[in-house]
């Protein structure tokens, strides 16, 4: 009888105190294969080329250099050879589950989920099945309804600089747009997200995941 060949990883992740624990997590399973690890994200979409892993458990925050999303990117341009990306990370707001599923992720699972959940879903990558972590899988649910308090690319470039501490009139230079129009941006800020101060609309898009907190 002909065995079936273990199921060839590739680690990314900048941090060795968690590529060493992810280590051991993967060599207790016999249909498991490390086949490389890198620290950035430029390394690892060398290192996919050349390994050419089943499956990539990719960090999302990589230091200097591309981050998880964009070397998700590079990696599934190969094409349909190109390995199954599977985000592990300790982030799950919107923006960043939102990156790595449009940068063509297969799954995204957080770091600490139980060693029995990783195991199933790079068994699931490799078969070329979805595996989001639940909390994960409510927020794209969630997105995908509708929904009034969606902004606008613009309107939340100007709010992530307003969680800067950027004035109108010092965020208006950086836009090259009129103080009245960041006011009127506010405005449609404020309406989408009811509420009525500049910290209070920097408050509730951090916690709907929105912007991220600096």
């Amino acid at each position: 009888m002909t065995s079936t060949p273990p199921i060839r990883i590739l680690l990314i992740d900048d941090h060795p105190v968690v590529r060493s624990g992810l280590r051991a997590l993967l060599a207790d399973q016999p249909d498991f294969e490390l086949v490389g690890e890198a620290a950035t994200g430029e390394e690892g979409v060398a290192q996919a080329r050349a390994l050419r892993p089943d499956v990539v458990l990719m960090d999302l925050r990589l230091g200097s250099g591309i981050n998880g999303a964009e070397a998700t990117r590079h990696i599934l341009a190969a094409g349909p050879d190109a390995p199954r990306v599977l985000v592990l990370t300790t982030f799950d707001t919107d923006a960043d589950i939102v990156a790595a599923i449009d940068a063509g992720a297969t799954g995204y699972l957080l770091k600490d989920a139980p060693a029995t959940d990783l195991h199933a879903a790079i068994r699931a990558a490799a078969a070329g099945d979805s595996a989001l972590a639940p909390s994960v899988a409510s927020r794209l649910l969630d997105r995908m309804r509708p929904q009034a308090a969606t902004l606008t690319p613009r309107e939340l470039e100007v709010l992530r600089l307003v969680a800067e501490g950027m004035s109108n009139r010092q965020i208006s230079k950086k836009l090259f747009l009129s103080e009245t129009t960041i006011k009127t941006h506010l405005v449609h800020i404020y309406a989408k997200l009811d509420v009525d101060s500049r910290t209070a609309a920097v408050a509730t898009a951090t916690r709907r995941g929105l912007i991220r907190p600096e």
